[in-house]
């Protein structure tokens, strides 16, 4: 049954270059097939999630990590009668605009553009689908609808001016053109999409920290949530070897944050009975959220991540050489842009200024996987090589 303040795509707030629709996809599920056919999805492949991609297939990536939000994000959008479509658009392309390295790449190159007007993955990922992507013959970018590009840029809550009175500027210039109303909250399926970004990484970082051996299962089992799922597992089955074990323990987990969203979230619903999906941008709060005991337990599980995984010695190496890689290519780059790819080099020219010119290197190196920035560092700066000579 579908929800009254589910998105409708037919009546849309509609698409920045007017298209033709098709006539068997809504125009969501367009968008969702856009953004899985873009280049910039198909790079996240490569894209760290916490270890650097060539450290174990088995991690994650931002890709796969992409893929599991996307599956969460449909379970929770479908139970709560929202437009699934719309949701999984904004949950595949959360992501988009992260650097290679993951949050550490994003770090160091935001430092290096603060003279230029910083960066901000968010705010990239727009920039992505409404210009870098250049396929289409009447278009930059995907031209995606309005709900699917507010989704993006605000579905962590209203985007507003930092400390300085400014907005990422990547987003700024574009809500300059097209305005997201990026002071008020997203639908109902953006806000689905963020927490089930919560979701998917506070259960699978778990996953891959346990396979990491950064810590033990003995040590996980003292956490909320993640305890209780462990002694559910031995007691139903004892005796289970210890990979089943891990992976029967930590879906309960997953299951556990999905049904506490949901049911939570029906009830705000309920209670603030939202007329439709503009009302539930205009409400002033979020309607999709986790309990307060849930969260409770949450910042614990995060906490503990932070300290024994994304802080880790072994991770924070890693960082530290990743890091410099970032720092290096940017003033070679930004220096000697006869580097950057020929089809860049028209952009090149009509760059004018230093900043624009700083704003194009950015691009450039946001865009790049693991691999790609480690082998052109190696290529240009002497770096210690493509991914199988990388010190991690």
């Amino acid at each position: 049954m579908t929800a009254r303040i589910a998105a409708d795509p037919t009546v849309t707030k509609g698409r920045r270059v007017a298209e033709e629709e098709s006539a068997f996809r809504s125009c969501f599920q367009r968008d969702r097939d856009r953004i899985i056919h873009s280049s910039a999805f198909r790079r996240l492949k490569h894209k760290t999630q916490v270890f650097v991609e060539h450290e174990g297939d088995y991690f994650r990536t931002r890709l796969t990590h992409s893929i599991e939000v996307a599956q969460v994000a449909r379970t929770i959008s479908n139970a709560l009668g929202l437009n699934v479509e719309l949701t999984e658009a904004v949950a595949l392309a959360h992501d988009l605009g992260h650097t290679p390295f993951g949050h550490t790449g994003e770090d160091a190159l935001h430092a290096l553009m603060v003279p230029f007007g910083g960066f901000d993955h968010n705010a990239q990922a727009i920039r992505i689908v409404t210009a870098l992507e250049r396929h289409y013959a009447e278009f930059d970018g995907l031209n995606l609808t309005w709900e699917t590009l507010e989704g993006i840029a605000k579905h962590n809550g209203p985007v507003l001016p930092g400390p300085d009175g400014t907005l990422p500027q990547a987003l700024a210039e574009y809500n300059a053109i097209h305005d997201l109303e990026l002071h008020t909250h997203a639908s109902a399926e953006a806000q689905v999409a963020a927490l089930s970004d919560d979701i998917a990484y506070n259960n699978h970082d778990l996953h891959d920290g346990l396979r990491a051996k950064l810590f033990t299962e003995d040590e996980v089992a003292q956490l909320p949530i993640v305890g209780a799922a462990y002694a559910e597992v031995d007691a139903l089955y004892p005796g289970l070897d210890a990979y089943r074990r891990r992976h029967e323990a930590l879906r309960r987990v997953f299951g556990v944050m999905v049904g506490d969203v949901i049911e939570t979230s029906r009830a705000i619903i309920a209670d603030a009975a939202p007329e439709n999906s503009q009302a539930v941008r205009n409400l002033g709060r979020p309607v999709i959220r986790f309990s307060d005991a849930m969260w409770k337990d949450l910042r614990q599980i995060r906490q503990f991540l932070f300290t024994r995984m994304y802080r880790a010695a072994p991770v924070m190496e890693t960082r530290a050489q990743v890091t410099q890689v970032v720092e290096d290519l940017f003033p070679f780059y930004l220096d000697q842009p006869v580097h950057l790819p020929q089809r860049w080099q028209n952009d090149v020219a009509a760059a004018g200024t230093k900043q624009a010119l700083a704003r194009l290197v950015c691009d450039y190196i946001a865009g790049m996987t693991d691999r790609f920035a480690l082998t052109q560092h190696a290529r240009h700066l002497g770096g210690p090589g493509g991914a199988g000579s990388w010190k991690g």
